[in-house]
């Protein structure tokens, strides 16, 4: 179960989620004018991705992604935040957001229930893909007479 609480998981949703709502619980946050500090801009760059292989369980570099990070502190309370592509704007307020929740902001709740219907998006979209994709499998029996 995924827990907006739990930063690691904050990330994650953080990252899945759509600019405009970022944008809009920023704004929200932001609204009452709270002391605010970009302690990274918001630059895309490129990260290496590393991945596992799953047979030996190896980890190798799969390539290099575009990725844009930020970083804030809100009054006191540190955010980070890092989205795939070049997104300047969602990924300072995705770190705005991420701090807001942190220092349990009065918005924390709405922000809360935002990234748990992503959570629950994200898994109705896996299981739909799964769904289509398990029609594909192939059952390997052997032919009568072979051994």
């Amino acid at each position: 179960m995924v827990d907006p609480h739990d930063r690691s998981d904050r990330f994650e949703l953080i990252a899945a989620c759509e600019g405009g709502t970022l944008a809009r619980f920023a704004n929200d946050v932001l609204a009452d004018d709270p002391p605010l500090s970009v302690r990274q801009e918001p630059r895309p760059q490129l990260v290496m991705q590393q991945v596992r292989e799953p047979v030996e369980r190896r980890p190798f570099n799969l390539g290099e992604v575009l990725v844009t990070p930020a970083e804030v502190e809100l009054d006191g309370a540190r955010g980070f935040a890092m989205l795939p592509g070049k997104r300047e704007r969602a990924a300072l307020s995705g770190a705005i957001v991420d701090a807001a929740v942190a220092g349990d902001h009065e918005a924390t709740p709405d922000i809360v229930a935002a990234l748990e219907a992503v959570a629950d998006n994200e898994r109705d979209q896996r299981r739909r893909a799964w769904a289509e994709s398990k029609h594909t499998a192939v059952d390997f029996q052997t032919m009568e007479g072979e051994e």
